[in-house]
C-alpha cells in the first residue's frame, strides 16, 4: 500500500507487522518524517525497513530522533557507545540472545518505548524473530478476566535472567553475548497488569514469562497459575508475526504493545546485530 507520500507499507501478517519502504535513515529525519514513522508503528507495532546502510553514529542519531537513547542494563555496551549493544551469535555458539518470549526491560520503572535492531550479518537461513500483539492478547481474553486484570499489578524482575547465579550466568560459556550478571537484577518493580498505551490509548496486556514474577496481593499458587495462563495465551500463533532478517534491515517495535522471541535455528552460522532502546515512560494502568 502506498501512502501517497512516497512511503510504501506492506503488511506481513494479520495481527501485526509491516515492511516499510520510502525512508532513508542515513539522513537526519524531519519531525514530520519521524511522526509519520511513529504512526506506522502505532498501527502495525513491528516495522521492518530494508536496505538501511547505517553506521553506529546514524543508528544512535535515529534513536534520538525517535525519543532519545536509553541504556540496556546487564549487557556490556559497545566500547565508547553506552547506549548500543551488540547482539551476536558466533558459529560455535550454542545459544542466541532473546530466545524466549519477553518484553524488553519490563523490569525497569520506565521500560523503553521502542526497540531498534539493525542487522549487519545474517545467516543464510533461520534466525527469524517473532512478535506477538499484546493489544489482541488482552482483547481476546474472557470479559470477566479482562475486568479482573484491570485491578491487578504485576511484579517484574530481571533476576531470573541477569541476576547473580541466574540463567545467563549459568550458560555464559555457550554464548558470545557480553552479559554482566548482578545482584541488582533481583530488584522488583511493579506495573499494572494491563497498561494504557501512551500514544494510542489502547489497553495492552503487560506481563511476560521472563521478567514477570507474579501479581501483588495474590497467593503464590494462584499467582503462578494466572501468570502461566496469561503468558501462554499472550503468544498464541494467531496473535503473531514473523520477520526473516536481511542484511542492513532495521526493525523497530513498540515495546509497550508487543512481546518478541528470537528463534535459535541456525547452528553453525553467524548473526550480528546492533540494538538501541528508545527512552520510555512509566506504564500507566488502563
Amino acid at each position: 500500500m502506498s501512502t501517497g507520500t512516497g512511503i510504501e507499507v506492506e503488511r506481513i501478517a494479520g495481527a501485526c507487522g509491516a515492511v516499510v519502504r520510502g525512508f532513508d535513515l542515513r539522513d537526519a529525519q524531519s519531525p514530520d518524517q519521524v511522526e509519520a514513522l511513529r504512526r506506522i508503528v502505532d498501527e502495525h507495532l513491528v516495522v521492518a525497513l530494508p536496505d538501511q546502510h547505517l553506521g553506529l553514529d546514524q543508528l544512535e542519531r535515529f534513536t534520538d530522533e525517535l525519543g532519545g537513547r536509553d541504556v540496556t542494563p546487564y549487557v556490556t555496551p559497545v566500547a565508547g557507545r553506552p547506549y548500543v549493544i551488540r547482539v551476536i551469535k558466533e558459529p560455535t555458539d550454542e545459544l542466541n540472545f532473546a530466545n524466549a518470549w519477553h518484553t524488553d526491560l519490563s523490569y525497569l520503572p520506565a521500560p523503553p518505548a521502542y526497540t531498534v535492531l539493525h542487522a549487519w550479518d545474517v545467516p543464510a537461513y533461520g534466525g527469524d524473530t517473532m512478535w506477538a500483539n499484546q493489544y489482541l492478547a488482552y482483547e481476546t481474553l474472557p470479559a470477566e478476566l479482562q475486568e479482573r486484570l484491570l485491578h491487578l499489578r504485576a511484579t517484574h524482575s530481571a533476576g531470573m535472567a541477569y541476576g547473580t547465579g541466574g540463567y545467563l550466568e549459568q550458560v555464559a560459556g555457550r554464548t558470545s553475548m557480553a552479559i554482566e550478571p548482578s545482584p541488582e537484577a533481583h530488584q522488583v518493580h511493579n506495573h499494572p497488569a494491563v497498561i494504557r498505551h501512551p500514544r494510542t490509548g489502547r489497553a495492552a496486556l503487560f506481563v511476560n514469562p521472563v521478567y514477570t514474577t507474579g501479581f501483588e496481593g495474590l497467593p503464590a499458587d494462584e499467582s503462578r497459575a494466572l501468570l502461566h495462563r496469561l503468558t501462554q495465551h499472550a503468544v498464541h500463533p494467531n496473535l503473531t508475526c514473523r520477520i526473516r532478517w536481511q542484511q542492513h534491515q532495521l526493525v523497530i517495535w513498540d515495546n509497550f504493545a508487543t512481546q518478541h522471541f528470537a528463534i535459535n535455528d541456525y547452528a553453525g552460522q553467524r548473526r550480528e546485530m546492533y540494538r538501541t532502546s528508545v527512552r520510555g515512560t512509566q506504564p500507566v494502568a488502563a
